[in-house]
């Protein structure tokens, strides 16, 4: 079994920025791609960004720019830089490994 447990979520104004974790533990073998996921109040989850075992990145056009995952294998946890956050950006937050293992979310709040 595969855990996954973010942190860093809060509340944040306008332009502001934020940087999520999500530590992995359990079974882990190999990463086939990790990523961040986001879920609003009524709306589905969307990918926000992801990172594959080569380290090629994929965003969602709304965070290209803004955004950047990283990884550290070392200590198998994925990053996600959060920069000139909206209002819009505002969702519980996910980690994901192999479109298969999902941590808990963590609230991003971005409201004046």
């Amino acid at each position: 079994q595969v855990q996954l447990v973010e942190s860093g979520g809060g509340l944040v104004q306008p332009g502001g920025s934020l940087r999520l974790s999500c530590a992995a533990s359990g079974r882990i073998f190999s990463v086939v791609v990790m990523g961040w996921y986001r879920q609003a109040p009524g709306k589905r989850r969307e990918l926000v960004a992801a990172i594959d075992s080569g380290g090629n990145t994929n965003y969602s056009d709304s965070v290209k720019g803004r955004f950047t995952i990283s990884r550290d294998s070392a200590k198998n946890t994925l990053y996600l830089q959060m920069n000139s956050l909206k209002p819009e950006d505002t969702a519980v937050y996910y980690c994901n490994k192999d479109y298969r293992y999902w941590g808990q979310g963590t609230q991003v709040t971005v409201s004046s």
